[in-house]
């Protein structure tokens, strides 16, 4: 079993590298970049989906991520995230690992925001992504992402994203690229209790997505997440609660034929000083 096991990654392997390399993303990835679009229900994840939302960070926040993808011990994946506001805009940092001690990619990425009035925010972010594969070494490349949000009225708000327009490359001999991908989104805060998002990603040489979820506080504490990605017909749902400055979530997504992934967020807030 295990020799036909290796012989069918042996002869997937070099027929996938020949379409170059896709972003790797969380598969709840809709679920812990969702507020993008919003005022009140945005997080110190948000701006991994759109870095202009950073702008709106009123407080220091920092947050993780682990999520065991489909179940499987080799495709773990864990994320996290630091928002800082200053008087010249606001600062975040995330930083992602997915894979195993022979397989691994990892992703580091600066990004900077800030207000272009009360009805545009803009923000960009760079990254270093690394690829690594025992026996075979690792290869890096620069990527950059950008986005904007508007902010149409207090509770309408649209935005663009494009990650990576120019192509990032791998390696020495740039044989492996970083695809484009180009989103387009919004959201409305229909109150502080409730609030809907839908995106539309064009991911380069892959199929239109559409990414739809709400939320809904029941009360302060207790907040629910769900929605969908229509690429892969995968739904993602969740739970978070509040205890002081901390939030955990329970999350789980659910792909029709590689099954469960569930995840885990918590999520701190610094409190402002009194003046």
């Amino acid at each position: 079993m295990a020799k036909a096991s290796a012989l069918t990654l042996m002869l997937i392997i070099p027929v996938a590298t020949c379409w170059g390399q896709t972003l790797r993303r969380p598969v709840a990835a809709p679920y812990i970049s969702f507020g993008a679009y919003s005022l009140h229900h945005s997080d110190v994840f948000s701006f991994t989906s759109n870095q202009a939302c950073l702008a709106r960070l009123k407080n220091a926040s920092a947050g993780v991520y682990g999520e065991r993808r489909f179940m499987m011990n080799e495709l773990n994946s864990y994320h996290a995230a630091i928002g800082l506001p200053t008087r010249s805009g606001n600062f975040g940092l995330k930083a992602g690992y997915s894979g195993f001690s022979r397989y691994n990619e990892t992703q580091i990425g600066l990004a900077y925001a800030r207000n272009l009035g009360s009805k545009v925010d803009v923000g960009v972010q760079f990254n270093y992504n690394n690829i690594r594969a025992a026996a075979y070494g690792s290869a890096t490349a620069i990527s950059f992402e950008a986005g904007s949000v508007f902010h149409i009225s207090e509770k309408l708000h649209t935005g663009f994203h494009v990650n990576n327009p120019v192509g990032g490359k791998f390696g020495k001999d740039q044989q492996e690229k970083l695809p484009s991908l180009y989103t387009a989104g919004f959201g409305y805060d229909a109150s502080e209790k409730f609030f809907f998002s839908a995106e539309i990603v064009k991911e380069e040489d892959q199929p239109v997505n559409v990414n739809a979820g709400f939320q809904y506080k029941f009360i302060s504490q207790v907040l629910a997440r769900a929605g969908m990605s229509s690429a892969t017909s995968s739904v993602w749902f969740g739970v978070g609660l509040y205890l002081k400055s901390f939030r955990l979530d329970v999350t789980t997504s659910f792909h029709p034929q590689l099954g469960l992934s569930p995840g885990l967020v918590l999520i701190f807030n610094f409190k402002k000083k009194e003046s």
